[in-house]
């Protein structure tokens, strides 16, 4: 088995996170798990071969180690990076759907066009057309 990655987020309304993802960035729902009062336990996202998992912010034993961007003043130790077709496209739809342009579009030496945005519960990701598994750079 080859090792994969997938970035897991917390968020304190999934629901609401699921639907800006899929909207904005394109994701589809590939699972959603729910508990008994119908908050989201777990998701999978998907967007081509990439995945990001995630779920309602909770007070248990994986919760207490995860702060919201809320908590720590706007600040990530890490941020998730979104290989898109069209990322002005992309980034019109981050400003229309209540989303902040946190780095502009720029065209880094290295290829492709990218920008940083916040979605509306802060959190922090990387969006860009330089997709680091094409080949020669």
């Amino acid at each position: 088995m080859s090792s994969t990655i997938i970035p897991c987020l917390s968020y304190r309304d999934a629901d609401a996170a699921i639907r800006w993802l899929c909207d904005t960035f394109g994701f589809r729902e590939q699972a959603v798990y729910r508990d008994d009062n119908g908050d989201v336990l777990h998701a999978q996202l998907v967007l081509g071969a990439g995945m990001v998992m995630l779920g309602t912010a909770r007070e248990n034993e994986y919760g207490c180690n995860i702060l919201q961007p809320g908590e720590t003043g706007g600040k990530e130790t890490q941020s998730p990076y979104v290989v898109v077709a069209d990322p002005r496209d992309v980034h019109e739809k981050v400003k229309a759907n209540g989303g902040e342009i946190v780095i502009e579009l720029t065209a880094p030496d290295y290829g492709g066009e990218n920008f940083s945005c916040r979605d509306p519960q802060g959190h922090f990701w990387n969006i860009g057309s330089y997709d680091p598994w094409a080949g020669d750079h």
